[in-house]
């Protein structure tokens, strides 16, 4: 089980004015969060002008049943590095799991589990991660840069990338419209 002052396992999404245009509405599936750290995968915009078939065939993988969808921006660190964001019902020797909610994968074999159909049931590619030092998100949640939302399955696999960050401050009773960059103290 998580230990609950951890995120991980859950939706982290950006506070209006949180002050780094980089992640301005953004919508990260918290992979890993501790004490020394965390990482996450951004799922709240696309990387333009490329698809999942632009990605294996670079890797010289056969794109075979894959569908052709588009790669998330996982995040500003290492944009070249591929994850995948998956179900439970497949894992590799370095596959991470999130609980029993998610998984994260950055092998090839994956890929290849994917292109020749034996991959898992649902998943979403990305390149890069969004990643904190010991204590820095902490620190930015304090700040009122981000709010944690259980979120759902439907959230993570079936939303649309454009809508994702409002339908998921609305599973959490939240109406999006409503809320401001401004704040203060009591």
């Amino acid at each position: 089980m998580e230990d609950p002052k951890f995120l991980s396992g859950q939706l982290l999404l950006a506070m209006p004015g949180i002050g780094d245009p980089r992640f301005e509405k953004a919508v990260i599936a918290m992979c890993v969060h501790d004490e020394n750290g965390a990482l996450g995968i951004g799922l709240g915009r696309i990387v333009p002008r490329i698809t999942f078939h632009d990605l294996l065939k670079q890797l010289d993988i056969a794109p075979g049943v894959a569908p052709d969808v588009p790669i998330h921006l996982g995040g500003p660190v290492e944009p070249q590095r591929g994850f995948l964001l998956h179900s439970p019902d497949w894992g590799g020797q370095e596959s991470i799991h999130v609980g029993k909610r998610w998984v994260l994968s950055a092998t090839l074999d994956i890929l290849r589990a994917i292109a020749g159909g034996r991959g898992p049931s649902r998943w979403i590619a990305a390149l890069g991660y969004a990643g904190w030092g010991a204590g820095q998100l902490e620190q930015e949640l304090c700040g009122n840069g981000w709010f944690s939302t259980a979120g759902s399955d439907a959230l993570l696999y079936e939303c649309d990338v454009n809508s994702r960050w409002t339908a998921a401050f609305r599973s959490a009773g939240i109406d999006p419209r409503l809320l401001t960059a401004d704040f203060g103290t009591a």
